[in-house]
């Protein structure tokens, strides 16, 4: 691969090198560039140097103009206001670093990290024996956009899905079970939709003996004991209900078009046989200590209503353990045994003061510190038209694969209203890129810590800042490069460039740039703003700048160079956030 430096570091270097030249005691100086509507870009940096060196801040541009001497890369630098510098880069520059991005692949240029760690990313949780819902939705998509991007900037990420397979609960299913031997199918080949079905039915039934039948309370409640002290009979049991389950959530990823890799399935049963080791270093260190007979750690900074810490129970008074015990054991093998530098949790925002607890007592054990650290990405929650949590019309809560399937049949209409030449066959490829593509984008393009609303007629328009209207953008442009036939797309420096050619360009040259920003806060919804900008900047260049009808061959050249470069671009920026893109709608 060949990296290749945005226009606006190549910028951002001549400016700091002319400042230090210009100050040399304020070495090294930061010009502040930015993007501008008035040039190129603008820098401000200067006025902020000037009083603290107690200069004239208009003397002080015009020195750091006359020191740059870049006339490849700098078209004009104008100072401005009270000493604003206005830049504009050559149209050569912007050809030709479009040019080299163009020739390096699917990176386009876009270096790898310099020191690139290891990132563990806990995301897609369900719970064994129980229906995925809506509420699962928003971690499975964040979670494997974070992924896609890290990875692409040469951050190694390893996954971790931390299911709910342990608890009390499975002692209800599992002596219902016992008792009803016949009740879960043996069979090896079930699907996602078998699979749930007869989960369901095994719950239903095991919590209706639970509720009416004090014996076999007391039977269920024993077999926890049993499963929790490993009992062959129980374990295997409780296999069957984990296998079973994973059908059904690998039917469901597969809908989300998500990869989950089996050996990344990491539940909280995998925690068992370290969370009385957990306990005890808490204790013998004194980072927890024991309170009415359960095993505690406090915060000054952490009370409830009546002003009294709250502290993080790791051991109950009957001796078992709860979600910290298995959080803080978790944080143990991943930083220990995975070798993690960085911890980033994808969960709801409700979860934040448990997550919170967590960290401070690993930060006191010394587990996490200034080299490992760990992140909550919280994230809101999925609403209704009417903004409250989205339910069913009887209340309920929306099973994750309705939601799916009903976005597909929106995105079929849509798809069949626009397609002149696809079979009914492409009709439902494409609308399950389409549908799911969109569920996808609406809930990325929305900060993480916001709620959004769930409106699939908005997220299946044409109109908008939608994945249809990206996917569209970029099929409009495969539809253009296979009418010019054998006339290819090529770079052509030495042509002036339109307005909407060079807003088109300079914003193909900032993708890797927005893709670590992106990366680096884990903000999703910034790689998907600077994708549908970039479809509208297309839009606009399509609108003013013919393509097979400019008016030279160079020119129709460089015009199809600019839309294979933007579809490529939205291609791989689409890919990060996991959402395809269709060649022919």
């Amino acid at each position: 691969m060949a990296s290749v430096q945005s226009l606006t570091a190549s910028v951002h270097q001549r400016l700091a090198d002319a400042l230090s030249a210009a100050l040399p005691e304020a070495a090294p100086a930061d010009p502040l560039l930015r993007r501008s509507d008035r040039a190129d870009f603008q820098a401000n940096g200067i006025l902020a140097l000037a009083k603290k060196q107690k200069a004239n801040p208009r003397d002080l541009a015009a020195q750091v103009v006359e020191a740059i001497d870049a006339p490849e890369l700098l078209q004009e630098i104008e100072v401005s206001g009270p000493g604003f510098l206005n830049i504009t880069v050559t149209d050569k520059a912007i050809t030709g670093t479009l040019a080299a991005r163009a020739a390096d692949g699917d990176r386009l240029g876009v270096p790898l990290k310099a020191a690139p760690g290891i990132t563990v990313i806990d995301y897609a949780q369900p719970n064994v024996a129980k229906e995925m819902h809506v509420g699962h939705l928003r971690s499975a998509v964040i979670g494997d956009a974070l992924r896609g991007m890290l990875d692409f900037t040469g951050e190694r990420t390893i996954g971790r899905h931390h299911i709910g397979d342990w608890g009390t609960q499975f002692g209800m299913l599992i002596q219902y079970l016992i008792e009803n031997p016949d009740q879960l199918s043996a069979e090896t080949d079930t699907d996602g939709d078998q699979a749930m079905s007869n989960l369901n039915r095994v719950y239903k039934a095991s919590r209706a003996v639970f509720d009416a039948d004090e014996d076999f309370k007391e039977r269920a409640r024993k077999r926890v004991v049993a499963l929790q002290s490993g009992d062959k009979e129980t374990l295997d049991l409780w296999q069957r209900f984990v296998d079973e389950s994973k059908v059904y959530f690998y039917s469901v990823f597969e809908k989300l078009d998500m990869r989950i890799r089996d050996e990344e399935i990491v539940g909280e049963s995998a925690y068992n046989d370290m969370m009385a080791e957990t306990a005890r270093l808490l204790e013998e260190s004194g980072v927890a200590v024991r309170s009415e007979g359960a095993l505690v750690v406090f915060f000054d900074d952490i009370k409830g209503k009546d002003d009294k810490p709250v502290p993080l129970i790791v051991q109950k008074a009957d001796g078992g353990f709860g979600y910290a015990a298995s959080d803080l054991s978790a944080i143990r093998d991943r930083v220990f045994g995975l070798d993690a530098m960085t911890l980033l949790y994808v969960v709801d925002v409700r979860q934040s003061l448990h997550f919170k607890m967590v960290f401070e007592t690993a930060r006191r054990m010394g587990w996490l510190n200034e080299n490992v650290t760990a992140h909550n990405m919280g994230y809101g929650t999925v609403l209704g038209a009417d903004g409250k949590p989205f339910k069913t019309r009887a209340g309920e809560t929306v099973r994750l694969e309705d939601l799916l399937d009903e976005a597909v049949q929106r995105a079929a209409e849509v798809v069949r209203e626009k397609a002149l030449d696809l079979t009914e066959d492409e009709i439902q490829e494409r609308a399950a890129q389409v549908g799911i593509g969109a569920v996808k984008y609406a809930d990325l393009s929305t900060s993480p810590s916001r709620d959004y609303k769930f409106d699939l007629d908005q997220m299946v328009s044409l109109n908008g800042d939608t994945s249809v209207y990206l996917q569209y953008a970029y099929a409009r442009i495969q539809s253009i490069l296979r009418k010019a036939g054998d006339t290819k797309p090529a770079a052509h420096a030495e042509l002036e460039l339109a307005p909407a050619e060079r807003g088109l360009g300079l914003h193909l040259d900032a993708f890797g740039d927005t893709v670590f920003e992106a990366a680096a806060e884990y903000a999703p919804h910034k790689l998907a703003a600077y994708l549908y900008q970039l479809a509208s900047l297309y839009t606009t260049f399509y609108d003013k700048c013919p393509v097979l009808k400019a008016e030279t061959p160079d020119q129709v050249e460089n015009r199809l160079f600019l839309c294979d470069l933007t579809a490529r671009t939205l291609h791989q920026g689409m890919a990060l956030l996991g959402i395809r893109t269709p060649e022919r709608l």
